[in-house]
């Protein structure tokens, strides 16, 4: 028999966790893994633009390492008993690398720098936005649950590589990075 889509078990308004457990949709586990699915298609997004191939390597890995986290915080930290991928430390250490090489390059940043300037660099603004609400469900979640530090590290690591992947790209494609000027 064929694997339907639909299972119509949501109908309801519930979910499944992993391990069994139901939950209301608007839960607060269940919007942080929901938010680390949009991270993912965002980062998606990047990806199939016109980028080098280094970064769509890296881009592919971070998409990896989202559906891990995401599978972790989808599963029932009492109940499941299914072994899952792991995020590790050499995960944030890549992202940190990864920066570190980008930022040799940029000019140093002494003014915010306001969203856009290329379809390319606004959708990795708008990831980073999403990573940040991902992280920020994760610690609303980790004040009643168990949620292992590592996951809210890897997400606050990856708003920071989004945010200067935006300006690499900004370079690399020659778009204008337009300074916040407040006005007084």
């Amino acid at each position: 028999m064929a694997f339907k889509v639909y299972t119509k078990t949501g109908d309801k308004g519930q979910t499944s966790l992993i391990g069994g457990t139901r939950l209301p949709k608007h839960h607060i586990r269940i919007e942080a893994y929901g938010t680390v699915d949009e991270l993912n298609s965002f980062v998606g997004l990047i990806r199939d633009q016109e980028i080098d191939a280094q970064t769509k390597t890296i881009l592919i890995e971070v998409q990896d390492r989202l559906f891990t986290l995401g599978s972790l915080l989808a599963a029932d930290p009492v109940k499941s008993k299914m072994k899952l991928p792991e995020i590790k430390e050499e995960d944030i250490t890549l992202l940190e690398k990864e920066i570190d090489k980008m930022d040799e390059v940029l000019p140093e940043m002494k003014n915010f720098v306001l969203p856009g300037g290329h379809t390319t660099v606004s959708y990795c603004h708008l990831a980073r936005c999403v990573c940040r609400r991902a992280e920020r469900a994760t610690l609303k979640l980790a004040e009643n649950e168990k949620v292992a530090e590592i996951l809210y590290k890897y997400l606050n690591r990856l708003s920071d590589y989004l945010f200067v992947l935006s300006r690499k790209l900004a370079m690399d494609l020659k778009a204008d990075e337009i300074k916040w000027k407040p006005r007084m």
